[in-house]
């Protein structure tokens, strides 16, 4: 029975391949392409018939009356599916059957839902284009989807979609201008990939990952091997159909690279293909619009095509499908584009509300330091102008690619540090300043600019300031006065904002040195619990109880017990309550000392060992050395104020000596130790590490998807 079932599957699949070459003449002459998805010839739609609909509306009867046995359901779809063949236009398209449609193409097996894709494939594009139709259709690929890992399904699957393949790129502009027509379509790219179909990856514009990734703060999901896949694919299938697509639309590409909706359908094909440079190299410069016989000569990029293309990036559609060109781009095209497409144009874009995001994708794919070095001619001196025009994404994305390929890092963060102030101004202005970017640049005086008490502070100066401060310390000493320096009551109302939370904790991962740290930790003091209380906060105190000293640790933890029953009611507090140990400290404080003092006793001796001394600055210059001033003058400040004897001057005094007392280890050190200086931030895991007794690290609070690392 086995060979026998084998041989007829095999022999269907010939005849439903010698059909397909019919069925695809029959739909072209039914469907007449135009240049604008209005024009179309509306599809003729034939009402159901009356004892249709009766059939129809008793088989949903019976379905909500839940009288089907599970075993029953699937031949009751089939036969019913069985009188749908050869209205399948009718019944998708009608509102109220559709749904009986989609409850049969769910439940129903493999070969009846084959059956019934088969049976409308002619008319597949006029069912995804139709508004009830196109929820059909998606639960048909839905359905299709749960049934591609079963092996005897494979073929008669990909049999089926090869039929629909080859109806779509007959006629694909239609289909990829229309709102339903296009996310069905992009539904189907998934299922030929193997993702999920319901993945926003595809389904919408770029969200807050994309932007995390441009940050160096995610590893990009899309590597040498493109997306990754959840699931056997049809990969043949998929070529085939977006090549068709893009080759059968080129005299209407203009048209389709701005129209909402096909924009998306290419950033998705575009996406699903990354990896597969061969494949790249041939659609991309097709769609830019390119003569396809350069390619065969090793040409991508036509100068032909720059003034109109650069002109086309100013379009909301386009320019998010050009960010996606770049995102995917093999090398070599990426380094044609930007030298023939975009260089020379790169601040003009950057000045649009919507070329920007052209000029942001460019810079974080930049793959060489060559290329950074162009970029940087037209854009490093022209930071204050963006932050004028209120493009700051360009700083940030400049700022990440420059740690990414460790070039012009210095020159990042004094053109940053000169575009919020002027020279003759102290460097303490400059983090308040970028914090409030928008109220700071939009104020009629800058120079009379005051901290904007309850304002809300900027996303993107958060994310400019937290990737500033992964620099090394000897460039950032400006930042590091800044943030310092900042009023008690400033400091506080950033950890409260979820913003300057973020900032807070950057600097105090940051290469500062331990004195710098706690110099800023400190002035939180007796907010600790408050603090704790919010989520976002939470994490702050965290990072304060890391950063600080022995005596600091104990208000921290005097705070949080203060507030322990409250607060291991909040979703972060257990947590948080635990990795402190408050119930030691509650029940046996002069325990919790001896263990808090062996912990950084241990670190100290494994950093003293392993870790590099204090980096000395290796640029000698103005930049610096204002910022060296600066710091003198802060701390002949904070000389005066220790003098009046506090709680806050005795912790500062203990880590002085503490730091005193490092040093002189760190001189008994063999010359040796230098050879793993540079592997600091590595080590400084390892003790942690070493300190939780091995354990691995958890997510926070459980929380850590529901804050967006960025």
């Amino acid at each position: 029975m086995g060979k026998k079932a084998k041989k007829e599957r095999d022999d269907y699949k010939k005849d439903v391949s010698r059909s397909v070459a019919d069925d695809i003449g029959k739909f072209e002459r039914s469907f007449k392409h135009h240049n604008n998805s209005d024009s179309q010839a509306p599809v003729i739609r034939k009402q159901v018939e009356p004892e249709t609909a009766k059939y129809f509306t008793e088989i949903a009867n019976l379905f909500e009356s839940q009288g089907v046995d599970v075993e029953e359901r699937s031949v009751i779809c089939g036969n019913a599916l069985e009188e749908a063949r050869g209205k399948e236009l009718e019944l998708a398209t009608d509102y109220i059957i559709s749904n009986t449609l989609e409850t049969l193409l769910d439940g129903c097996n493999v070969d009846n839902l084959c059956n019934f894709l088969r049976g409308c494939a002619k008319v597949f594009p006029a069912i995804a284009m139709d508004r009830s139709g196109s929820h059909v259709a998606e639960t048909a690929l839905k359905s299709l989807a749960r049934h591609v890992q079963d092996t005897e399904a494979y073929t008669i699957i990909e049999v089926t979609l090869e039929m629909i393949c080859k109806v779509i790129v007959v006629n694909p502009f239609d289909l990829m201008c229309n709102c339903y027509g296009s996310h069905v379509l992009r539904s189907f790219l998934c299922l030929c990939k193997g993702v999920p179909l319901d993945s926003s990856e595809f389904h919408g514009t770029k969200g807050s990952k994309v932007l995390a990734e441009r940050l160096n703060f995610k590893v990009s999901h899309l590597d040498g091997n493109g997306f990754r896949q959840f699931q056997q694919g049809f990969p043949n299938l998929l070529k085939f159909l977006v090549s068709g697509m893009v080759n059968c639309s080129r005299e209407d590409m203009k048209s389709l690279l701005v129209d909402q909706y096909s924009s998306l359908v290419l950033q998705a094909s575009l996406k699903l293909l990354a990896g597969d440079d061969q494949e790249l190299l041939q659609l991309i410069p097709v769609i830019l619009g390119c003569n396809k016989q350069n390619l065969v000569e090793g040409k991508f990029i036509d100068t032909i095509i720059v003034g109109e293309t650069v002109e086309a990036m100013k379009e909301t559609a386009f320019s998010h499908l050009m960010e996606v060109i770049l995102e995917v781009a093999p090398e070599s095209l990426y380094n044609d584009m930007f030298t023939k497409l975009l260089k020379n144009s790169l601040f003009e874009l950057s000045s649009h509300p919507c070329g920007n995001f052209v000029v942001q994708a460019l810079i974080s794919h930049a793959r060489t330091k060559d290329q950074m070095e162009m970029i940087w001619e037209e854009l490093g001196f022209k930071f204050a102008d963006l932050l004028e025009m209120g493009r700051p994404g360009i700083i940030a994305s400049l700022i990440a690619a420059c740690q990414r390929l460790q070039t012009h890092e210095y020159k990042c963060c004094e053109a940053l540090a000169t575009a919020v102030g002027s020279k003759k101004e102290t460097s303490k202005f400059i983090v308040p300043r970028i914090l409030f970017l928008d109220s700071y640049f939009s104020h009629h005086d800058t120079s009379s600019w005051n901290w904007p008490g309850g304002a809300k502070m900027h996303v993107m100066g958060s994310l400019i300031l937290q990737a500033i401060f992964k620099f090394q310390s000897e460039w950032i000493q400006p930042y590091i006065l800044s943030i310092t320096s900042m009023e008690t009551e400033h400091v506080l109302e950033a950890a409260k904002d979820a913003r300057g939370a973020r900032v807070i904790e950057a600097f105090l991962a940051s290469d500062a040195s331990t004195k710098q740290k706690r110099r800023l930790v400190v002035k939180l003091r007796g907010h600790f619990g408050e603090l704790a209380m919010q989520l976002s906060g939470s994490f702050t105190v965290e990072k304060c109880f890391s950063a600080g000293g022995l005596s600091l640790k104990e208000a921290i933890a005097s705070e949080l017990l203060a507030v322990r029953n409250e607060f291991s009611k909040t979703k972060q507090g257990p947590h948080l309550l635990r990795k402190l140990d408050i119930d030691r400290y509650s029940t046996k404080p002069d325990q919790w000392r001896s263990k808090q003092a062996s912990k950084e006793s241990t670190y100290n001796e494994f950093y003293a060992a392993f870790g590099s001394t204090e980096s000395k600055p290796t640029k000698s210059n103005k930049f610096l050395s204002d910022a060296s001033m600066d710091i003198s003058e802060l701390e002949e400040l904070n000389t005066k104020k220790e003098r009046d004897g506090s709680l806050t001057s005795m912790s500062m005094l203990d880590d002085t000596l503490a730091e005193k007392k490092m040093k002189k280890k760190r001189k008994r050190e063999v010359a040796s130790e230098d050879a793993v200086s540079s592997n600091k931030a590595a080590v400084e895991n390892a003790v942690k590490n070493f300190l939780s007794s091995g354990k691995p690290d958890k997510k926070r609070h459980g929380a850590s998807k529901q804050r967006l690392k960025i």
